[in-house]
Parts: structure tokens; sequence; C-alpha cells
């Protein structure tokens, strides 16, 4: 069987190119919500608490499992390893209004009531301190004196990321942070923004949804006002290139069109 994930161009770039220590390839798309705002509120007007990051999470794990599957890997020792399931880490306000991270595994399985659930639970420890993969490795920097600090995190990122060996008393391994990161900067009112791709990640790409803003816009071929929503992205030129992006972007317009697909099983959301 054909490798897919590990082509020439692949092994030739994750020779070339070193771990990102900010952004290399950014991309963005302007997307008509309209009609998924609607679906929305009737969704909590049936008592299900989920907002716009819910469903992006959702849209986007779906899109990689059908669309762009070869984009779900990490870069260990220098090849592409694919991953078991599209597993999101989702930035979440913690306590004494820190952000945290919540992670999401085996997002593309999951239905919109499901992933509600997790989430709700997920958030609950994050906002108690207990997001420990985060909290230990936050942490550990400030235990140490100023001169040893950037030389134990290159430590400890050369472990984790380049040799492949976790460190579960710090919480950390390989794959912490899942396939990708999603952050909503909508609710610190920024429209677009464009993320770095932290070193210590092994993350293909991480995503933003800004606000969503009204705008005119032509629909079915009339100039209308609609409520429009830019999402960008950071991405590993390693993992992904500009086709894997656009594919993503493409199966993002097409499940736009049909969110009832997110109350289904994801076996049925190819219409």
């Amino acid at each position: 069987m054909e490798d897919t994930f590990n082509s020439d161009w692949r092994i030739l770039t994750a020779a070339i190119y070193q771990k990102p220590r900010d952004s290399k390839i950014l991309g963005s798309i302007e997307l008509d919500v309209t009609e998924l705002e609607q679906f929305i509120q009737e969704k909590r007007q049936k008592k299900l608490k989920i907002t716009l990051t819910h469903v992006m999470l959702l849209l986007l794990a779906r899109g990689i499992h059908q669309d762009v599957l070869p984009l779900n890997c990490y870069v260990r020792r220098g090849r592409l390893v694919p991953r078991k399931s599209v597993d999101v880490s989702v930035t979440v306000m913690g306590p004494n209004g820190e952000l945290s991270t919540v992670k999401v595994t085996g997002a593309e399985h999951l239905t919109l009531n499901a992933l509600a659930e997790v989430m709700q639970q997920e958030v609950l420890r994050a906002r108690k301190g207990k997001a420990e993969h985060v909290k230990k490795a936050r942490s550990l920097p400030s235990m140490l004196p100023w001169p040893l600090r950037q030389w134990v995190v290159n430590l400890v990122r050369w472990i984790t990321i380049d040799l492949s060996i976790p460190l579960p008393f710090l919480g950390l391994h390989p794959d912490s942070f899942g396939t990708f990161v999603l952050s909503n900067i909508g609710s610190i009112g920024l429209d677009v923004g464009y993320p770095a791709l932290a070193p210590f990640s092994n993350v293909a790409m991480v995503v933003t949804q800004g606000s969503i803003t009204s705008k005119p816009a032509v629909h079915e071929g009339q100039i209308a006002i609609r409520r429009m929503l830019t999402v960008s992205a950071a991405v590993d030129h390693r993992v992904v290139d500009a086709g894997h992006m656009g594919k993503l972007f493409n199966s993002l317009r097409k499940q736009l069109k049909h969110p009832e697909w997110l109350d289904r099983t994801p076996e049925y959301t190819s219409g």
C-alpha cells in the first residue's frame, strides 16, 4: 500500500526545515455564517450549550478526517507519523482570567451534542486548574533561575519533540496538543489574527476564528448584508502545503451548507 504520509516531498522538507518557532505559512478564508448563526441560536433555544467554537471545531476535525487525512500527522525523527484520531486543543478562559487549553480526543467521531458534553467537562477541569499538561509545562520556567531557563526549556523541547521521548512528570509527550489548536480571538475583539506555532507543540496548524461582522456580500447573485467570519491559520510547512489548506477550506465551505450534518454521526455527513 502506498505510504501517503511519507511522500518524497515530505521526507525532503522534514530534512530541510526545522521545527517552526514562528509561523511558516499563513492563510485565511472569509466565510458566510449567516445561516450557521441561526442554526446555533436554534440549538441554544433547545438548551444545547454550544457556541461557534464548538461548530468550527467539528467542521475542521471532520474536514481533516474526510477530505485531508494526510494532514493528520506529525514529524518524528525526520518522518511523518499518522495520528490515530483527530485530536484538538482549544484555548479557553482559565482561572483568574488566564488562557488555558483543553483537549478533545477523537473529535472527528463526535456529534454536536457529544462535543458539547465533552467540552463542558473539560472546560470545568481547566477552570479548576486541572489542565495538567499545560499547567506543568508553563510552571517549569518560573521554577528555574534566569540563566538556566532557556537552556532547560530547549532541552525539554529537544527531548519531547526532536527525540519523541515523553516526560510524564511534566505532562508532556510528542503529541501533547493533538492535530491542531483552535483559538477564538473574536472573544477578545479581533476580526483577524495570525498565531505562532509554538516550538513545544507538534501540531500541524493553529487556527483562529475572528469576530463575526455584518458586511455587504454577494448572496444568490445579489448584494446583501451578511454575517461574515474570517478563519485564519498558521501551518507547519513540513506537514501542510497550500494544496492541503485548499482542500480543508473547501471542505469548510461544503459543510457550512449543511450544519444539520453535525447532529449525525460522521459516516453520514458526506450527504
